[in-house]
């Protein structure tokens, strides 16, 4: 019995180390700001797509048998497989992810103790610097970076604990009015499920499923309902732990608008907090627990990210690849860490509802007997109203387009549109199959 808990919760942290980084920690921060008095109605939105739906993700891919997310998606058609594999990676890649780690490094890190107007040079030399020991360590992969990265997550959540302790102990301030779309409860829960986009988890669940599931097998669990069932059990531990932390951290960044005024993004937030907490000792400490952390992180994806394009291709080398990753990054990153998350919405408003069909239809596969046609019009369906979310999102204007679906789609206007569409899809899908017995 003990030995069965001891497993149980090394597979819940693994789980919560898998999911948690730098980006878990600035949303909430932000969220917060805005949502201000309504930031526990956010907070639930939030955390069905940045904490059920990783979950949900890798229950899902365990339960299909599949190996992996090209797999898995090539279930609506190889092509598809290969289209969706690839967008998912180079987002939790080299176009936002890795990014991300730096520029999240730079704003808590670096710029607090720049003073108020930093050198435009600054950045670009801090990625350089950073971007570049990420790519040395990536070249040559070795424990290090995991040991690094076993110390790096506990001291991260005891600094955090330390932070979320004053804020109870000595409060920056009341919650604020709600601004924005927060300014009703329902709103801000409906604006708490898109920001949760945000983190990447969901799509980082499918990539990283495969990995999660074969270290579960490791420990011992070989039957596949074991598995799936001891996965299920540890992504609840995971989730409560990962929903903690986001519900404290939106808390602070409620707080904190009387004491810091609105910030641009969660990273200030965080920042400046720590140093009316701590002073500046103590947000130096967080300084450098949070930039050893990104820099794990980033060693991660990028030799996630090399290792799936050289098996894919078969061109160039390992190292070239991440390289390449690197050199990509580096430019995105020069763009800045606000520019990074506003460029990044559009894409997520696409890449997200597929996601979604994609873990509803795994666990409906039995019930329609995993007919390809099926899952090719949900997806179809849900593709149409995804791509025009992106658009609409990105500033796109289509005001005649826009009437009609804010009158006829039901949830359109909150920016949920894609689920009616792909229900539509769905029932298409099983009168097609129903029209076509043999084939799919």
């Amino acid at each position: 019995m003990e030995n069965n808990s001891t497993r149980y919760i090394a597979i819940g942290s693994m789980l919560f180390a898998l999911f948690f980084g730098a980006g878990n920690l600035i949303f909430p921060a932000a969220m917060g700001q805005t949502a201000g008095a309504n930031v526990y109605w956010a907070l639930l939105g939030f955390c069905i797509t940045g904490v059920g739906l990783p979950l949900l993700g890798i229950v899902a891919v365990g339960y299909s048998g599949c190996h992996d997310l090209r797999e898995v998606a090539s279930r609506v058609h190889p092509l598809y497989g290969l289209f969706y594999t690839v967008i998912c990676y180079m987002a939790i890649g080299p176009c936002f992810a890795i990014p991300r780690t730096g520029t999240v490094s730079f704003e808590i890190a670096v710029r607090p103790f720049l003073g108020g107007d930093p050198s435009s040079f600054a950045l670009p030399v801090f990625l350089a610097v950073f971007l570049g020991i990420a790519f040395w360590l990536s070249s040559s992969p070795s424990k290090l970076v995991d040991r690094i990265g076993k110390f790096l997550t506990p001291a991260l959540l005891v600094t955090l604990a330390v932070l979320i302790i004053m804020s109870f102990v000595s409060p920056m301030g009341d919650f604020q009015a709600a601004t924005g779309p927060y300014t009703d409860p329902i709103g801000a829960a409906v604006q708490g499920v898109l920001d949760g986009y945000n983190t990447l988890d969901a799509i980082a669940s499918l990539v990283f499923a495969t990995l999660v599931i074969g270290s579960v097998r490791e420990i011992g669990f070989k039957d596949p309902k074991v598995v799936s069932s001891q996965v299920c059990k540890s992504g609840i531990l995971a989730g409560l732990l990962l929903a903690i932390v986001y519900m404290f951290i939106a808390k602070i960044g409620a707080e904190s608008v009387s004491a810091i005024g609105m910030q641009e993004t969660g990273a200030p937030v965080l920042a400046e907090s720590a140093k009316i907490f701590f002073g500046n000792a103590g947000a130096m400490l967080l300084a450098v627990i949070v930039l050893l952390a990104c820099l794990t992180t980033a060693v991660g994806l990028l030799t996630c990210c090399a290792a799936f394009f050289l098996e894919l291709t078969g061109k160039l080398t390992y190292v070239t690849w991440v390289g390449l990753f690197t050199i990509i990054s580096y430019l995105i990153g020069l763009f800045g860490l606000k520019t990074i998350i506003v460029s990044t919405i559009p894409v997520l408003m696409f890449i997200y509802p597929p996601c979604v069909a994609l873990i509803a239809l795994i666990f409906l596969h039995k019930f329609f007997g995993g007919r390809q046609c099926v899952y090719a019009w949900t997806m179809g369906f849900t593709l149409v109203m995804a791509f025009v979310n992106g658009l609409e999102t990105a500033g796109v204007k289509m005001d005649a387009l826009e009437e009609v679906l804010r009158t006829w789609v039901p949830f359109h206007a909150q920016g949920l549109g894609w689920i009616p569409f792909a229900a539509v899809g769905f029932v298409i899908g099983l009168i097609w199959k129903a029209a076509r017995p043999v084939k799919a």
